[in-house]
């Protein structure tokens, strides 16, 4: 019998219902109906709740006949699927039992919107009792924390020590001090002028107890906690094939960030040969700009010049990148005929997470209230290096991530279920390609700029080898580290940071590249089947205008439009 809800109807209501989980994810997509929730999202009793809603979800798709849907409702249909699929696959691992890292965690986030300059607001009194309620669930969430790091401890399930020790630091440094220095008290420090009289004084006196009371308590007892107890138990492995399930686990994480069937040997092989590749293309570079010594002594070389680090103050950094982004405007419309409305910002990376943190792209609200921002860490100005600046800017910002989100965010032709989806091999592949438009940009000009590029590049080709190596082939975090240095020239704090972001996430660095060779390969038999008719603006049209996607159905899509012909 065929389902009495429309499909659409079916879609939104799904969507609903996941947000009512995920109120954290309503509140990053402009969504307040729940900035005052903080749902215990490692606790035993909500991993049963989101499995049972995957499982129903899954079977009243399955009631739907794909046959009988319109094409859009098809992928949509599709989509749907997979969420479901690679949910409860999830759902088949611990990965409870390792909720912090120093890159990716629930604190770290939990931070940025503490800061009040993120997707928590801070313009009414109701938004600041919001926060105050949401802190008690995040407070019970680092108790439950602590709580399955213990039973980690008992099934050797834990962090590797490296990570335990970048992780430490991060707790400490908000566990005591002045209140009013404190991160989780600087909404207060803002707060706007029209909040007055009693309110003003009650939510001064409520911040300044949560902050003494709550707040420093538990980030003591989750530091107290790291170094006494759950570094001692920390694992000198680095990658997850330490765990009997580790190989399941990786191949798992593989089909996850790729959105592909590929092999950890098959993406191993591959990594080398593109290390390999752009080896011969940085050669070049190097003879171009007259340097006599041989690649690693020109990694060394840009790591180092003094006229790449020219900046003494944070705010030249973000004007550089600002200016990049005027060079390139007059070139977007030859490559780009959708725009996004939404608007966009250059910001410093907060200095909380500066330390650990890499460049990164945060999107706006849907409704384009909130811009996109582009965050830039710079812990120290007079060593930033600026020889990969122009490649950053195309990847994080635009055409790359501000683009690609806003568009897809904007798009009123998707459901509301996919406007905020995130598919990492799409995502990051697509940002990755866009540093290859560098040149029909206006850019690259300078051949340490260009350099700059294919460094980025084999960066992303090298985490092909690295991860994969750390996690089914027994490499070291010292052999990754070393691999870097050889094939790149980022300096080995950097490259350390980055090789203890795969130990910390499995798989994610893979989705860059992986997802970057598909559209390139794409783009190639679109020129291929059209010839001089090719159109370039159309074909980012067809790779953007389904937002963010799986590769198998990018794929299809760019198929069915070449055969259309």
């Amino acid at each position: 019998m065929a389902p009495s809800t429309p499909f659409a109807t079916f879609l939104q209501d799904y969507y609903e219902a996941y947000l009512q989980q995920n109120p954290m994810s309503a509140t990053s997509a402009g969504d307040h109906r729940y900035n005052d929730q903080f749902l215990n999202v490692i606790s035993e009793s909500y991993l049963e709740e989101s499995k049972a809603f995957y499982q129903q979800t899954l079977a009243d798709l399955q009631g739907y006949d794909r046959s009988e849907l319109g094409q859009k409702d098809q992928m949509s249909y599709d989509i749907l699927q997979w969420e479901c699929e690679i949910a409860l696959d999830n759902q088949k691992f611990p990965f409870e039992l390792t909720p912090i890292d120093q890159m990716w965690s629930v604190n770290l986030y939990m931070g940025q919107m503490a800061s009040g300059a993120s997707s928590q607001p801070f313009a009414t009194v109701s938004d600041y009792d919001n926060w105050l309620k949401r802190l008690d669930g995040y407070l019970a969430w680092c108790q439950t924390a602590i709580d399955n790091m213990r039973q980690g401890i008992d099934q050797g399930i834990v962090l590797p020590t490296a990570l335990i020790k970048k992780v430490i630091p991060q707790f400490q440094g908000l566990a005591g001090g002045e209140v009013e220095n404190h991160l989780f008290y600087k909404p207060v420090v803002a707060m706007p002028e029209n909040i007055t009289g009693t309110e003003r004084d009650r939510i001064k006196k409520e911040y300044q107890e949560m902050v003494s009371e709550k707040i420093m308590p538990m980030y003591q007892k989750m530091a107290a906690f790291l170094a006494e107890e759950y570094l001692p138990a920390g694992r000198a492995t680095s990658g997850v094939g330490a765990y009997e399930f580790g190989r399941e686990l990786y191949d798992h994480m593989i089909k996850l960030y790729t959105t592909t069937d590929m092999t950890a040997d098959e993406i191993h092989e591959l990594g080398l040969q593109e290390v390999a590749r752009l080896r011969s293309e940085m050669i070049k570079v190097k003879e171009q700009v007259g340097f006599s010594g041989d690649l690693n002594s020109f990694f060394d070389h840009v790591r180092n010049k003094k006229e790449l680090m020219p900046f003494t103050e944070p705010q030249q950094v973000i004007d550089n990148f600002n200016a990049i982004h005027e060079k390139m405007l007059p070139q977007l419309d030859k490559l780009f005929d959708l725009k996004p409305k939404t608007p966009f910002e250059v910001r410093q990376t907060e200095a909380f997470r500066a330390a650990s943190a890499s460049a990164e792209y945060n999107p706006g609200s849907v409704d384009g209230s909130r811009p996109g921002v582009f965050y830039v860490p710079i812990p120290d100005v007079r060593k930033y290096n600026i020889y990969g600046d122009e490649d950053l800017f195309l990847h994080e910002a635009i055409p790359g991530h501000h683009y690609q989100i806003s568009l897809q965010q904007e798009d009123q032709d998707l459901p509301a279920f996919r406007k905020t989806l995130w598919y990492s091999a799409y995502g990051e592949g697509w940002a990755l390609y866009c540093e290859s438009l560098g040149e029909e940009l206006g850019l690259y000009t300078d051949p340490y700029q260009y350099f700059g590029m294919l460094g980025n590049e084999m960066h992303r080709a090298i985490r092909l080898v690295v991860d994969t190596g750390l996690h089914t082939k027994g490499w070291t975090r010292e052999k990754a580290i070393q691999y870097s240095l050889e094939n790149e020239a980022e300096s080995e704090a950097s490259i350390t940071s980055e090789i203890e972001r795969y130990m910390a996430m499995p798989g994610q660095a893979l989705s860059y590249k992986i997802g970057q060779l598909k559209i390139q390969e794409l783009r190639r038999k679109a020129e291929e089947a059209f010839g001089d008719s090719f159109d370039i603006k159309r074909f980012h049209n067809i790779v953007l205008e389904a937002g963010c996607v799986p590769l198998q159905i990018l794929e299809s899509s760019i198929q069915a439009w070449i055969a259309e012909g």
